[in-house]
């Protein structure tokens, strides 16, 4: 009995060292990498390949949906969605697929989606699809505490690289506006006018530069409900480049064929991932910001099965520390009750 004790305590042992070793040895990759969400099984599962579409990995094989994966700053860690739960919810992930573990211990009733990380990898933003529901929207977390604080009625939050402003969408019943909000002080700033653009949705922050890529689309939605006036609506939905302040507006892709989604603008600024049905599969291209010139990263996938998404990686611009860390002091609690 004594043997048998001792054996079930080396193991026990044995496990922890294993799970701490895995834990403290898990590396960034040392080459840029990009992270797309891929259904070409049937099942949307996270992969990560390289940025001229090479080496095509899925990291979950999981039999449930994984979705939504995005890179922490130091890239040590991944963060995404999943079901596999039983409702869609916030879980990490090593690099290499391995060390999977839900954000959140108890288990609610969300469906949560869209996750951006902080600069300092201590806090995250996501959307929550409560349509209707008095949580629905953004609201912001912190690693490892359980309390989440509901930040405004929008969509699709992208933290900005120095942590002090978080963009989204904010929508109103003919239009979505790129909405900044200060981290500090709650107030928002809405730079690009409806004039310019009347939907305005997805943001994603270059981690140099001040540029946001988007998704845009500069058409009323029209007034007779009709599903062929409705896509052909959602086909003029383009992706477009701008800086911070709203000035230096850019349209990426051709208004001409399918509509364009999913914007994600590589960490230098220079180029923009984005999603597009070609012969009715969702694929993944990427376009040059100056040349205009674009390259389709992926091809496998067939009718409602395809890629889509995508999140760059690139160790040039990895955060050995946390940046400006005197910008992201303020807990959210505190903030709350001022």
């Amino acid at each position: 009995m004594k043997a048998m004790r001792l054996l079930t305590f080396v193991i026990f042992i044995s496990l922890i060292v294993n799970i701490s070793v895995s834990l403290l040895f898990a590396k960034a990759p040392t080459t840029p990498k990009i992270l797309f969400t891929s259904a070409r099984d049937g099942n949307r599962e996270v992969y990560i390949m390289n940025p001229d579409g090479s080496e095509q990995v899925n990291l979950t094989q999981h039999r449930t949906t994984d979705q939504d994966a995005v890179w922490s700053l130091t890239g040590e860690q991944i963060l995404f969605i999943s079901d596999r739960g039983g409702m869609r919810d916030l879980y990490l992930m090593d690099p290499d697929g391995s060390n999977v573990r839900r954000v959140f211990k108890r288990k609610t009733k969300v469906n949560r989606a869209e996750p951006s990380w902080s600069p300092d990898g201590k806090h995250f933003a996501y959307d929550n699809l409560d349509w209707g529901g008095p949580e629905f929207g953004v609201h912001i977390a912190t690693l490892g505490e359980q309390d989440v604080e509901h930040v405004v009625i929008g969509s699709g939050p992208s933290w900005s690289p120095d942590g002090t402003e978080i963009a989204c969408s904010v929508s109103s019943p003919q239009s979505a506006q790129l909405t900044f909000i200060n981290v500090r002080t709650r107030t928002r700033e809405q730079p690009l006018p409806k004039k310019a653009l009347l939907w305005q949705h997805d943001p994603s922050w270059a981690a140099v530069g001040d540029k946001l890529a988007f998704t845009g689309n500069k058409h009323p939605i029209p007034a007779i409900i009709d599903k062929d006036l409705h896509n052909a609506w959602r086909d003029k939905q383009s992706v477009f480049i701008v800086n911070r302040d709203g000035t230096s507006l850019q349209q990426l892709v051709d208004e001409a064929g399918e509509e364009a989604w999913a914007p994600a603008i590589s960490p230098d600024g220079a180029e923009v991932l984005y999603t597009q049905a070609i012969n009715n599969q969702s694929q993944i291209f990427k376009v040059n910001v100056k040349s205009g010139v674009r390259t389709q990263l992926t091809h496998i996938g067939f009718p409602r099965f395809g890629n889509s998404g995508g999140d760059w990686f690139d160790p040039t611009y990895a955060l050995p520390v946390s940046p400006q860390p005197h910008l992201l002091t303020t807990t959210w609690s505190g903030v709350k009750k001022k």
